[in-house]
C-alpha cells in the first residue's frame, strides 16, 4: 500500500506543478512592461507672442476742395396775413458752384493693337466648333422629358454657351475655350440620357 500512496502523492505533485506553471506563465504575460526613465529636463517655456506694430493711418490728401457754400439768408420776419395781401414770393435758392473734378489719370502704358495671328484664328474656330456642337446637341434634347436636375444642366449648358460668345467678342480666347468645352460636355451628357 505504501507504493500506491507514494504513487498518488507523486501524481498530485505533478498535477499541481502542471496547474501552477501555466498560471505563472500567463500572469507574467499580462504584466505591462514600463520603461523607467528620468525626464530630460525642465518643461519648455512658451515664448511670448510678438508685439503688434500698428502703422498710423494718414487721411487721404484732398485733391480739390470745394468752397463751403454760404449759409442761406435768415428768414424774413413774419408779416401778419391779411386776406387782401398776397403771400410773399419764396426766395430762390442760390445755385452752388460746380465742384472741380480731377481729370482721369492717363493709362499707365498704351496698349498696342495687333492683327490676330493664325493661331488665335484657329483657336477661335475650335471654340466656334465646340459651341456649334453644343447647340446641335441641345436642340436634339427634348426639354420637357428632362428631370429637374437635367433641366438645370440644360440651362447651365446654355449659359456657358452665352458666356463663351461674350468672351469671344472680348477676344478672351482662353476663357471662351474653357466655357465652350463645358457647354459641349454638358450638352453631350444630356444627349446620352
Amino acid at each position: 500500500m505504501q507504493h500506491s500512496t507514494v504513487k498518488t502523492h507523486t501524481l498530485r505533485l505533478v498535477l499541481f506543478a502542471f496547474c501552477i506553471l501555466p498560471i505563472a506563465l500567463l500572469g507574467g504575460a499580462c504584466a505591462k512592461a514600463r520603461a523607467e526613465s528620468a525626464p530630460d529636463g525642465p518643461p519648455l517655456q512658451i515664448p511670448l507672442p510678438p508685439e503688434h506694430v500698428l502703422v498710423p493711418v494718414e487721411p487721404p490728401a484732398e485733391t480739390a476742395s470745394a468752397p463751403d457754400p454760404e449759409p442761406p439768408p435768415p428768414p424774413a420776419a413774419a408779416v401778419p396775413r391779411t386776406p387782401a395781401a398776397r403771400p410773399a414770393a419764396p426766395a430762390k435758392p442760390q445755385p452752388t458752384p460746380p465742384v472741380a473734378v480731377a481729370p482721369p489719370a492717363p493709362p499707365s502704358e498704351p496698349r498696342e493693337l495687333t492683327a490676330p495671328s493664325q493661331a488665335s484664328g484657329a483657336n477661335e474656330r475650335s471654340v466656334r466648333d465646340l459651341l456649334t456642337r453644343a447647340a446641335r446637341d441641345l436642340k436634339s434634347v427634348d426639354y420637357m422629358r428632362l428631370s429637374t436636375d437635367s433641366r438645370a444642366q440644360y440651362e447651365q449648358s446654355k449659359r456657358f454657351s452665352e458666356q463663351a460668345e461674350q468672351a469671344l467678342k472680348e477676344r478672351n480666347l482662353i476663357f471662351a475655350a474653357t466655357l465652350a468645352d463645358k457647354a459641349a460636355t454638358l450638352a453631350a451628357e444630356l444627349l446620352g440620357k
